[in-house]
This record gives C-alpha cells, structure tokens and sequence, in this order.
C-alpha cells in the first residue's frame, strides 16, 4: 500500500526531525536550555465517554539525544505516575525510567549490549529482569500513549526512505520488539497501515491517517494529521478513547 506522494515528503520531515538529530555522540548536557521542541500537548482518556485520566507529554532533542517526558494522572488519584525516556541520535534507548510516589521506580538501561530492568519499591527492595533484546528495542509502557507516536515514527522513518520511481510510501505491515517495564515483559507490536479517514474530532470533520497496532493483549487503532501527531487512539474492547486536548 502506498502514501500519496504529499504524505511522504511530510513524514520524512517529522521522522528526521525527531531522529536524525545530529553525527555527534556525547554524554547528555546538564543544561537543556538548548533542546528543540518537537511536539508537546495532552491527551484526554476516555472510557465510556467519561474522562477518567490525562497524560501530559514533551518531546524535546538536543544533538546528543531526544527526550520524552510525561506526566499520567487519573482524575481521581493523589499522585502522577511520571516518565522520562531518553534516546541516543541513532533511536537506541539510552535510559527509561518510570517512578510513582509512594509506590516506587523502575530503570531501563543497555548493558553488555542488551537491556536490563531494574525495579525498586519503596521499602528498598530491588529485583532485576533482563531482556536479551538490543538497544534499539523500544518501550511502551502502560498508560503514556506518546510513546506509541515514538513507535509510529520509528515505522515511518524504517518505510518511507526516498527511492528512486517511487511515488509514496510502501507501507507494509511490521513487526516492532517492545518492552513493558511495568509488567516487567517484552512483547511484539504489529503495526498497518489503514489509509485516509474522515473522523470527527471535537465536532470538526477532519480527513486523517488510521494506523492499526495490533499485540497479543489487545489491539489499538491510532490516528494521526499531516505531521504524523496523534489526533485519537481507541482501544475498542476496553471502550476507550484518547484523543489530543
């Protein structure tokens, strides 16, 4: 299946933007008043029309590695779960970490060329989990829906690489390597491309690109405008919805 031509040219933009920062390798600067802002907002989730939580998110990059910070908070919770992951130039994970107040962290970092989990509760206790996948491999936690933007780039950098005759995309399906921290687990996503759709959002009409992400827990069907940013997500058989405030 392929894009139109119009589609590709802008997804080289957003995907090279975000990971084709800079040649330069380095240790990550004290100071981030240099980083560029890629994207940031919030989304609304939704479970049988009802806003239940929200997740605010920053992506940023500097020339030695993009940053994504979120922020997850049910409406009716004391305490936000946080994120921070943080890539080198070239997409491989440099660290991720999850933290929660009263409840604990959990660190993601490469080491010996492969990942490791390592994930403290509050008490002190530590346990570690290995995962002999490379450091390219990416994270999709529970709950921070911006990180599925980082995998849909991460499609479209791999699928729309100019060639020569080629008018589009060719946009086939493909199998990602993921990583869960919270479930301490690695899984596989499958991700297709699904064509042009109107939907409405927020009462406006809008023509927009469907994306179908498919794991063995369940499946998601994501949306997003001309500059590849997530309009909705929905994951039907938990009657969910999450749409960009």
């Amino acid at each position: 299946m392929k894009f139109p031509k119009y589609q590709r040219v802008t997804s080289l933009v957003v995907v090279l933007l975000f990971l084709s920062v800079s040649a330069f390798a380095g240790k990550p600067k004290k100071n981030e008043s240099a980083a560029k802002l890629v994207d940031s907002g919030v989304f609304g989730v939704y479970v049988n029309g009802k806003r239940m939580a929200s997740e605010k998110f920053e992506i940023s990059q500097t020339p030695e590695y993009s940053l994504l910070k979120s922020e997850f908070k049910l409406e009716e919770a004391k305490n936000p779960q946080n994120a921070e992951l943080r890539l080198s130039p070239s997409g491989d994970l440099q660290r991720y970490e999850w933290s929660e107040k009263d409840q604990g962290t959990a660190v993601v970092e490469p080491k010996d060329e492969f990942l490791i989990e390592k994930v403290t509760i509050n008490q002190g206790k530590s346990t570690e989990q290995p995962f002999i996948l490379p450091t390219s491999t990416l994270i999709l936690d529970d709950y921070f829906f911006s990180q599925r933007q980082l995998l849909l780039w991460r499609y479209l950098a791999g699928q729309c690489r100019p060639k020569p005759g080629e008018a589009g995309c060719q946009l086939t399906p493909t199998k990602f390597g993921v990583i869960i921290p919270r479930a301490q687990m690695s899984s596989q996503v499958t991700i297709s491309y699904a064509g042009q759709q109107k939907l409405a959002i927020k009462g406006v009409d809008r023509e927009l690109s469907r994306f179908d992400l498919h794991m063995e827990e369940n499946d998601w069907i994501v949306w997003v405008d001309e500059s590849y940013k997530i309009q909705k997500i929905a994951i039907e058989a938990e009657r969910t919805e999450i749409y960009r405030d």
